[in-house]
């Protein structure tokens, strides 16, 4: 029997936070429970400020916890893209901050991270040069990273890479944060935001500032970034726990548009196939759909050569922008938005969250400027500080 549309990740066991009922005052009111907007939240905690957090469904409902659990060094782009793009500076910059970004995530929930590695595989003899090029300018910057042939293919290993459990990650942030003071509300749907009231189906929050942390459907609660986010359906499945192959990192083929690991208990998880759905998988609809779901398990039939049943199909939406670069802006009044993370939410995401609370509390604009450069918006205050890594 397939489970639809719950991720492998699931356990069951989770009791959802209650609705926010009636109206509540605050310091800060956060939009999303997912990795970032939970981050968002440790942040103002440490800072001793008062926090209410809303989610329309629950904690990593959406693409936070429903990924391929994947912690990857550096931006959107692989390292010799970004360093063309960016330039060498700020693209080692970010490379070192996402790598310190990732033992943080280790520390705070141990349990859920394994440092395995993750490794690039190449679809055709064009990337197999382009693997090349990616590895000369990594080793050029000091960066670990190592050629690989074996039957499984030709391409990369990145050994700072980790594996993790994204749904277990987010439920331990959450229930920390409930435990040192933060209010959080499950079930809850933000229906508008006006200036700094935030009102959901039954309730209403007063507060100071707002952030909005939510990657898929960005542009739907701020219409002000229609045009510069836009939302595309991730799909997955997962197998039954199966002997029939050994993957021992992620891995990641075609330019990373298919990414597969094997779970602790045997189980294969696959994910990808976005650009081969068609003009339909850009959409605000998180669930599989057929085609997808077929070319799925065809891949995980012919090209890795697994026969065992598959036992989940899942999906979620996420934030995509042109440049690959994340949202993370004051839009208006005492509004601030993040999302958009392009695939990258899981790393990008929290580095995103502590910027954006040094902005909106400091008028600290050094974390958003490494991840932004020349995209950083100049309407932002500029304050001489060191940077966020």
């Amino acid at each position: 029997m397939t489970t639809d549309n719950q991720p492998v990740w699931d356990d069951g066991t989770w009791t959802a936070f209650p609705s926010l009922q009636g109206a509540i005052t605050t310091g800060t009111c956060v939009i999303g429970l997912g990795g970032s907007g939970l981050t968002v939240i440790d942040e103002l905690l440490a800072r001793g400020e008062a926090v209410v957090g809303l989610d329309a469904s629950d904690v990593a409902a959406g693409a936070a916890g429903r990924n391929g659990g994947f912690l990857l060094a550096g931006a959107y782009d692989f390292y010799h893209d970004a360093v063309r793009k960016h330039g060498r500076d700020r693209a080692f910059a970010i490379y070192q901050a996402t790598l310190v970004e990732m033992q943080r995530l280790a520390e705070a929930a141990p349990e859920t991270v394994r440092f395995v590695g993750s490794r690039r595989i190449a679809a055709d003899a064009w990337e197999i040069e382009d693997c090349r090029a990616q590895m000369d300018a990594m080793l050029a910057d000091g960066l670990a990273c190592e050629w690989y042939e074996a039957a499984d293919g030709v391409g990369l290993t990145f050994p700072s890479d980790a594996s993790f459990n994204p749904l277990a990650r987010c439920r331990i942030l959450a229930r920390t944060a409930a435990q040192a003071g933060a209010q959080l509300f499950s079930r809850s749907p933000v229906t508008a935001v006006q200036g700094t009231r935030v009102d959901t189906a039954e309730g209403t929050v007063h507060c100071r500032r707002v952030i909005v942390a939510i990657d898929g459907r960005l542009e739907v609660l701020l219409p002000e970034l229609t045009g510069r986010v836009r939302t595309a359906r991730l799909q997955m499945l997962a197998t039954a726990p199966t002997t029939e192959i050994t993957v021992p990192c992620p891995m990641y083929y075609r330019e990373g548009y298919e990414y597969w690991q094997q779970l602790p208990d045997g189980s294969l998880t696959i994910g990808g196939f976005r650009d081969q759905g068609g003009p339909s998988e850009w959409s605000l609809d998180a669930r599989p759909t057929a085609p997808v779901q077929h070319l799925l398990e065809s891949f995980v039939r012919t090209h890795l050569g697994v026969t065992a049943p598959i036992t989940h199909r899942w999906a979620a939406c996420a934030g995509y922008t042109e440049s690959g670069l994340p949202v993370i802006e004051q839009v208006r009044g005492n509004v601030w938005a993040l999302g958009g993370y392009s695939g990258t939410g899981n790393v990008i995401g929290a580095l995103a969250a502590r910027a954006v609370v040094s902005a909106a509390l400091d008028g600290e604009p050094a974390g958003v400027r490494l991840l932004l450069g020349e995209h950083w918006s100049p309407d932002l205050p500029t304050v001489t500080a060191p940077s966020l890594s």
